[in-house]
C-alpha cells in the first residue's frame, strides 16, 4: 500500500474537498479533487455531463480519472460521493493509498448542500429523502473501502484534519 497517498471518500457535503485541501497543506502533499479533474478534462460542469451523458456516462469518466489519479504518488484525493459505487474504484482506492471515510448524516449533508445547484443527484422535489436514500445505499460501500472512519458532523474542518493526521500519521501530529 502506498502510505503517502490519502484518499477521502464519503457523501456530498461531508467536507472532502475542504478537509482534503487542509490535509494536503499540512502533510505537504498535492491536493486533487476528482470532480474538479473531470470538469477540467471535459471543459464542462458535472450537471452538464449528467444532462448529456447521464449518470452512467459520468461514472465512466469518474472511473478513468480515479484510476489515473490513484496511480500518482504523494496526493490527497477528494473523490465524488458516488465513486465507491464502482468496484474498480473501490479496489484502486484500497490498493493505492489509505482511505478515510468522512461520515456525516443526511440531515447535515442537506444543511451543507441545499443551496448548491451543482449537485445533480439532489435536484429533486425532496432532496432530503434523496440524501437519505443515497446514504443508506452507499454507507456500507464507504465502510468496506475505508481504512479509517471519521465523523465530520458538527465539527470544524481543522479539528477533523487534526484527528486524521493524529490517527494516520502520529509522527506528524501536534
Amino acid at each position: 500500500m502506498r502510505k503517502n497517498n490519502l484518499f477521502l471518500i464519503g457523501p456530498m457535503g461531508a467536507g472532502k474537498t475542504t478537509i482534503g485541501r487542509l490535509l494536503a497543506g499540512q502533510l505537504r502533499l498535492e491536493f486533487v479533487d476528482s470532480d474538479h479533474e473531470i470538469q477540467a478534462r471535459t471543459g464542462v460542469d458535472i450537471p452538464t455531463i449528467f444532462e448529456f451523458e447521464g449518470e452512467a456516462g459520468f461514472r465512466d469518466r469518474e472511473r478513468d480519472v480515479i484510476d489515473a489519479l490513484t496511480q500518482r504518488e504523494g496526493i490527497v484525493l477528494a473523490t465524488g460521493g458516488g465513486a465507491v459505487l464502482d468496484p474498480v474504484n473501490r479496489r484502486n482506492l484500497s490498493a493505492r493509498g489509505r482511505v478515510v471515510y468522512l461520515q456525516c448524516s443526511p440531515e447535515q449533508q442537506y444543511e451543507r448542500t441545499r443551496h448548491d445547484k451543482n449537485r445533480p443527484l439532489i435536484q429533486t422535489e425532496n432532496p432530503q429523502a434523496r440524501l437519505r436514500e443515497l446514504y443508506e445505499s452507499r454507507d456500507p460501500l464507504y465502510r468496506e473501502t475505508a481504512d479509517l472512519i471519521i465523523i465530520t458532523e458538527r465539527r470544524s474542518t481543522s479539528t477533523v484534519a487534526r484527528e486524521i493526521i493524529r490517527k494516520l500519521h502520529p509522527e506528524q501530529s501536534d
